[in-house]
């Protein structure tokens, strides 16, 4: 994703309704993925190259080490509800939990209570609700902790150090 990138991302966050319930508008939501654009995690974007404008179907924040200063972290995926339903956030969650494994197996994210079809689709992607934080960004509102832990692949140069058990 590129600065001419966050425009688009910032649109789709402020024509969400769910994230309209978070007063987002396009002028927070363009600064916040700016933010995110010139921080330690990365952003990464579906598109449409079919059409001469490369129409975004949706992008995902994600940050290396970015819950607990030592797992992965997804404060971010937003897809055009257009296209929800369509495999756009399949393929994103799976690029984030791609490039998060380079460095942990863990990965956690926050779901809003009232958004129960998010919590279907994180759990048919092997997420677990962990835990819950009351009223922590919205009042009225929980936000459910989910995780997951992915195996990490193993090189040779690091079969020594990792996924070795004493007698195993």
């Amino acid at each position: 994703m590129t600065p001419d990138d966050l425009p688009a991302c910032a649109d789709l966050m402020a024509n969400t309704s769910l994230w309209r319930r978070y007063g987002v508008t396009a002028s927070s939501a363009r600064a916040r993925l700016a933010d995110a654009l010139d921080g330690p995690g990365r952003l990464f974007m579906a598109v449409d190259d079919s059409v001469d404008d490369r129409s975004i179907l949706g992008f995902v924040w994600c940050v290396r080490r970015g819950a607990f200063a030592r797992s992965g972290y997804i404060p971010l995926i937003g897809v055009q509800p257009s296209e929800t339903g369509r495999g756009v956030g399949a393929a994103l969650l799976a690029k984030a939990e791609a490039w998060l494994s380079e460095d942990s197996p863990d990965v956690f994210l926050t779901v809003s209570d009232f958004n129960t079809a998010a919590q279907r689709f994180y759990q048919r992607h092997g997420y677990a609700q962990v835990g819950a934080l009351p009223n922590y960004v919205l009042d009225g509102v929980t936000e459910l902790i989910y995780w997951k832990r992915r195996s990490i692949a193993v090189t040779s140069d690091r079969a020594d150090r990792v996924g070795r058990r004493p007698g195993g």
